[in-house]
Parts: structure tokens; sequence; C-alpha cells
């Protein structure tokens, strides 16, 4: 018997809790319960106590998630724009060349773009990330800053680094998603969860982190706020298409993460 087979009769490890993942073990939940992280990490502390540390980051991170779609919506409202509209315009826009599956080359076309956007954005913005959050100047008229309350579990360089990561693995899993979906149309229907729903539902989290994450930028950049909700009305936007493409998704249990989170 195998190293991996051994560990692997341990009770404490939940079976396949890495492949609908997203690769992000040190703000996972559940490292101490992950074999896959076992086997290829070095034992580092108290894994338990970490994952605490990170289901409370991730909570405090998705409080802002509707706080900052309220705030897309008011300025939408503020300058006539119909957010629903520009669906449509989107898709006339995106339909030409493209085959009669256009949603699934919509889909790919806008989570690429955002990989750009996120690159232009920060790239143009440099210059308001030369200091440290904590020795920002907020009186020196430069940029208006909102100080976050102290002791914040989400900081400024956290929120940089959850859009860093999900920038490009939004555009992978939904490559994914589609290739598996094209597959599964072929397949003699089952039971069985669709590979389609579990990568895709990876996505979305990542948008909705996404999202959550800008939101945060925007406490400390408010004079950036057109910019910043420019791209967040485009991740709402692609959220919105993906989940009629895939609207079993939000449903695909993913061992652990879903099965725990729901007995909790």
């Amino acid at each position: 018997m195998t190293l991996f087979e051994k560990n692997s009769e341990d009770s404490k490890y939940i079976p396949g809790i890495y492949n609908y993942c997203d690769r992000w073990c040190e703000r996972c939940s559940f490292t101490s319960r992950c074999l896959n992280f076992e086997m290829s990490e070095e034992k580092f502390g108290d894994l338990q106590s970490i994952d605490i540390t990170n289901e409370a980051f991730w909570k405090k991170l998705s409080e802002t998630f509707q706080e900052t779609l309220n705030i897309l919506k008011e300025m939408a409202e503020e300058q006539g724009i119909d957010l629903d509209s520009l669906d449509v315009e989107d898709d006339e826009k995106l339909q030409t060349g493209f085959d009669e599956k256009t949603v699934v080359h919509i889909l790919s076309h806008m989570s690429k773009a955002y990989i750009t956007m996120v690159d232009d954005w920060f790239d143009l913005n440099e210059y308001l990330f030369e200091h440290n959050e904590d020795e920002v100047d907020t009186n020196s008229g430069l940029y208006e800053i909102q100080s976050p309350p102290q002791k914040a579990e989400v900081t400024l360089i956290d929120s940089i680094d959850v859009i860093r990561w999900y920038q490009h693995q939004i555009y992978v899993k939904l490559k994914r998603a589609l290739h598996s979906a094209q597959d599964e149309y072929f397949e003699i229907s089952n039971d069985f969860p669709k590979d389609s729903d579990g990568s895709t539902k990876v996505a979305l989290i990542g948008m909705d982190r996404s999202i959550s994450a800008w939101g945060e930028i925007l406490k400390y950049f408010s004079d950036q706020k057109i910019n910043i909700l420019g791209n967040i009305a485009h991740l709402e936007r692609l959220r919105k298409r993906t989940e009629n493409e895939f609207p079993e998704a939000r449903a695909f249990v993913r061992p652990g993460f879903d099965e725990i989170k729901s007995n909790r």
C-alpha cells in the first residue's frame, strides 16, 4: 500500500476536495482536511487554526458583495444606464463572426477581456500603490482615501491579492466548463454531477470574491469610482451570463466545501 493510499483511508481527509477548488492553499479553510495539501506541502503550524482564520477572512470579504452591487446599481441609475440593456448591446457586438453557440464565445471573450482590464487598471494606477497602505498620507490631497476600520480582516493588500489570484483563473475555469459542456452534450444523460457545473461554480465564486475585492479597493480610492465600477460592471454582466448558460452550477456540491458548510 502506497503512502497516498494509506493516508487516504484516514477519515479526517475529505475525498476529492481538491477536484473543484481554486488552488489557493494559503487562503483555504480546509487545508487540515485535504490529503493533496498534506502530501505536497511541509507540515507547518496548527492547520486547523489557519483554516479558521481563512474562513473568517472569506466571510468578512463576502459582506462587501451586496454592498458593492448596490453602489453599482446606484451609479447606473444616476447616469441613466440600464445595466440589463447593456447585455443586449454586448450581444450584438460579440455575435459578429461567431458560430451558432454564441454564448460560449461570449463567456470566453468576456472573461479574457477581464484579464486585460485588470492589468490596464493596475498599470494606469500604479502610483496609488507606491506607498505602503499603512503609510499613506490621507491629508496629502493626491487622492481621496477612506480608511477602513481598525483591525479589519480584509486589507488593501488582501483585496489586491484576491483580484490578482482570480484574474486569470476565471477565464481558465470557464474554458474548462465550456469544453466539458461540449463533451457532455454527446453523453447519455444521467444523474451524476456535471464537471461543467463544478468548474463553473469555481469560476462564479472567483467572480463573487473579485467583485467584493473591488468593492474593498473602492473604499480606499473613491476618486477611482467610475473606473473601478466599470470593472465591477463587467464582472457582474459576466456573472449573469454564466449563470444563464449554466443554471445548475450554483447548486453543484463540491466535496467538503459545500457539504461541510451546509452542515454547519
